[in-house]
């Protein structure tokens, strides 16, 4: 018994070593000063570390312990790095004879002493929510090489997933609600996450090796038919990327690197103090900020309808050339709660597709035509990678149907108020962008209905 006490801490500590001494060497194990950058080699271990630990998390229930342990216990090994990521502040001390000065002692970054503890409490939320299923009896996962006569309903577009089984007559409506709640739950971890990732990486520097690959102007990068959607007098998000092919992520991933590619260009013409450049400039500046707008929400509806596509060619390269260590454990860290996320948000959505199914049986037909459509609502039905950004900002409904007093934004200090969330739940006309005001992450996503697909029953 003596002997296996001691054996454990040494185990702890030839791992805890092998993990450094890999970070240390940027990966390169031979020591021959070939490996990635220290930051590259951080955000990669938290991105490996998350694939094999939720890699295979494709039911509703709750993780393995040995797994849970493994991954409270690197993670924090990986966090333990930004501790010593400081900056000055100016505190009070009290002199020896009484008076008080102002002295200027060490504090843990900004940004990380706010965002970490943050995303700390977006991954308990996310472990919670798959704990609660735990006991769960009225529906259960059918293998694939099950016989047909026991096989459940499957959304085709996650063919090699186990199917959904529910009872003939459906989820009790307690349950449906119960489930409900949990899609808002996990809704609102998933937006928080999507917030603080994007918030890291717009403040990545963007590499030169990334601009030496872009085009001239941004009517090259975005294409004609495009380029002429965005600059025409009226513009409408919703009615343009209506007008879009979004069939297949393929499609989606070039719309969105040939924004992002466009909305680097016109900032950098803004910012060139130059009346010309090098570049050419046949627009006006101003016009270039409400183009650049544009461009940007679009961006903002692309992430949020289509969370789970690949990373764009920005932001695979600020991530690959970012020396930041805190960007890229917050950049990581977020990015596999974001993707944690919309699994879990997926594996609920096929619960609630299979009991509207057995409801409605037509409704499979129904799916099957996956129709695009701009109406949150519609999209919620019609395509299973439909949005999931925004929750109604008015409280998430607990099962017994009684608002919380407060959502996560809340809690962390984002707050909203009234006006904003009214324009949020009211039936407004399409927004015309006709001004180059600013607007933020959170009030883009206000302004454009961004809203999670509501109940279907």
């Amino acid at each position: 018994m003596k002997s296996s006490k001691v054996e454990i801490p040494k185990l702890k500590i030839e791992q805890m070593k092998e993990r450094f001494a890999k970070l240390l060497l940027g990966e390169d194990m031979s020591g021959h000063g070939n490996g990635v950058s220290s930051a590259l080699a951080l955000s990669n271990a938290i991105t490996n570390l998350a694939a094999s630990v939720f890699g295979k998390q494709n039911k509703l229930a709750p993780m393995p312990e040995d797994l849970k342990k493994r991954w409270r216990k690197e993670v924090n090994w990986l966090l333990s790095v930004t501790d010593n990521i400081v900056e000055f502040v100016p505190s009070q001390q009290q002199a020896k004879d009484g008076s008080n000065m102002e002295i200027m002692v060490t504090q843990q970054r900004r940004d990380l002493l706010m965002n970490i503890p943050a995303i700390k409490k977006l991954d308990a939320m996310l472990i919670d929510c798959l704990d609660n299923f735990k006991d769960e009896k009225e529906f259960w996962y059918v293998a694939k090489d099950a016989d047909e006569s026991e096989k459940g309903v499957q959304r085709l577009d996650r063919w090699w997933l186990p199917s959904v089984k529910v009872p003939e007559g459906g989820l009790s409506d307690e349950t449906r609600k119960w489930m409900q709640h949990q899609k808002e739950c996990c809704n609102q971890v998933l937006k928080a996450s999507m917030a603080i990732n994007a918030q890291v990486l717009s403040e990545m520097e963007i590499p030169e090796t990334y601009i030496e690959t872009l085009p001239k102007n941004g009517k090259a990068s975005l294409g004609d038919s495009i380029y002429k959607s965005i600059t025409d007098e009226y513009f409408d998000p919703g009615e343009f990327l209506a007008s879009m092919d979004t069939s297949s992520d393929q499609n989606v991933m070039e719309l969105k690197n040939r924004i992002e590619a466009s909305i680097v260009i016109w900032k950098r013409k803004m910012n060139q103090k130059e009346l010309k450049s090098s570049w050419g400039s046949s627009v006006s500046s101003e016009k270039r900020e409400v183009f650049e707008e544009r461009a940007e929400t679009i961006l903002l509806l692309l992430k949020h309808r289509f969370p789970g596509l690949p990373q764009s060619s920005l932001d695979i390269s600020k991530i690959e050339y970012n020396k930041d260590i805190g960007h890229a454990v917050l950049e990581s860290y977020s990015r596999a709660l974001q993707s944690l996320a919309n699994t879990v948000m997926n594996s609920i959505e096929d619960v609630l597709y299979a009991d509207e199914v057995v409801r409605n049986p037509e409704m499979e037909t129904m799916m099957m035509k996956k129709e695009q459509s701009v109406d949150v609502v519609a999209l919620s039905i019609s395509s299973p990678r439909a949005i999931r950004g925004v929750k109604d900002w008015t409280g998430v409904h607990s099962p017994k149907g009684k608002p919380s007093s407060m959502n996560l934004l809340d809690s962390m200090g984002w707050g909203f108020d009234q006006g904003k969330m009214e324009m949020m739940n009211g039936n407004s006309s399409p927004v015309k962008i006709l001004t180059k005001a600013k607007m933020s992450y959170i009030e883009k996503l206000e302004a454009y209905g961004l809203r999670s697909p509501t109940a279907r029953h």
